[in-house]
């Protein structure tokens, strides 16, 4: 269901942290921002967001100048808390690994929309999944592996967490496997290549272990400050796509109506539907759409029954999700994950 990304954003906290890997190197990052259309002047905002197609031309410039076939994953050594914009601070204010994940999904377009965070759980063990939407192979790993190293070194650095199961790359390791060492030193766990998926594994037993620098009071001003953010970064998005981030963050709380989507866009029912229809489209197409992109990827990457998902779409009975499913694909629900699951991440 994810598509490319080359109109989405990037923020720049999230470039700078290359852009400090680079020039720790030796690079001169300076014509090489401009070669890939960023002003440097703008990254002086933390609160800046660039074309997500800018940050991944710089990072085909960035590679191969820093003479580094491990540079994604040494630049996660640079990561900080503002590296994930306020959704770092977000973390670093949250009672447990469980509260932190419940907010990575809602937040996460703050940081950008390089790649998706999932969770799968399976016997116990909890994959904290990232999906990267970059297009280039070269770029795409070397994202991967910054993402995944800087979830690591957060955790270890500000939270004093270390104690993962493994991590899963879906790219093969290194050529040269002196540079396995490399990964170990950094994940300090088991790191496994030609997985399924690309993320970081730990046990669920752990998610609910408390967090000492945890700070509820500091949590929800930060949490209200996230919120204006993404008011901010909708406001440049089509209708349709304001509506589809509200409806992912309510979906399975309640049936969704379009009068709580107007209200939570602070605009009457008839505006809302007005805006629709002059993007050629109607509020129950969108609800549609986006229930049709989240069926089919619970149904592909996920173990949760038929029921449970009719719940997370934000069906009141099962049998209407059953019904528009065999409507969208002409074919029923079980049917479908039958024949086109993806392999088990087991």
């Amino acid at each position: 269901m994810n598509q490319v990304v080359s109109n989405g954003l990037a923020s720049a906290p999230a470039i700078k942290q290359y852009l400090n890997a680079a020039q720790a190197c030796g690079v001169d990052v300076q014509p090489l921002l401009l070669e890939s259309g960023i002003d440097p002047k703008l990254l002086e905002d933390n609160n800046r967001h660039l074309p997500n197609a800018c940050m991944e031309r710089l990072l085909a410039l960035l590679i191969p100048a820093s003479n580094d076939p491990c540079f994604g994953l040494h630049a996660s050594g640079f990561v900080e808390p503002a590296s994930f914009s306020v959704l770092g601070y977000i973390s670093m204010n949250c009672s447990s690994l469980r509260m932190i994940q419940a907010k990575i999904p809602i937040y996460e377009k703050i940081v950008g929309d390089m790649g998706v965070t999932s969770f799968e759980t399976d016997h116990g063990v909890v994959l904290q999944r990232w999906q990267c939407l970059f297009t280039d192979p070269l770029v795409k790993r070397h994202e991967v592996e910054n993402v995944l190293g800087s979830w690591v070194c957060y955790a270890r650095q500000f939270l004093n967490f270390d104690h993962w199961e493994s991590v899963w790359f879906e790219h093969s390791a290194p050529a040269d496997p002196a540079l396995l060492a490399d990964y170990q030193k950094v994940f300090n766990c088991e790191v496994l290549f030609d997985q399924p998926a690309s993320g970081i594994r730990i046990r669920e037993s752990m998610l609910d272990d408390v967090l000492p620098q945890a700070n509820a009071e500091l949590l929800d001003m930060l949490l209200a400050h996230a919120t204006k953010l993404m008011a901010e970064l909708d406001q440049s998005q089509r209708t349709a796509d304001q509506v589809k981030n509200i409806l992912r963050l309510m979906l399975n709380q309640q049936p969704p109506s379009s009068e709580m989507i107007a209200e939570k866009l602070g605009i009457s029912s008839r505006t809302l539907q007005r805006k629709l229809n002059e993007e050629g489209t109607h509020y129950k197409d969108v609800l549609n759409e986006l229930r049709y992109e989240l069926a089919v990827y619970f149904l592909k990457n996920t173990k949760l029954t038929l029921d449970n998902i009719a719940y997370e779409l934000g069906y009141a009975e099962a049998r209407s999700f059953y019904r528009s499913f065999k409507q969208w694909t002409g074919e029923t629900a079980g049917a479908y994950r039958a024949t086109h699951t993806a392999r088990s991440i087991d």
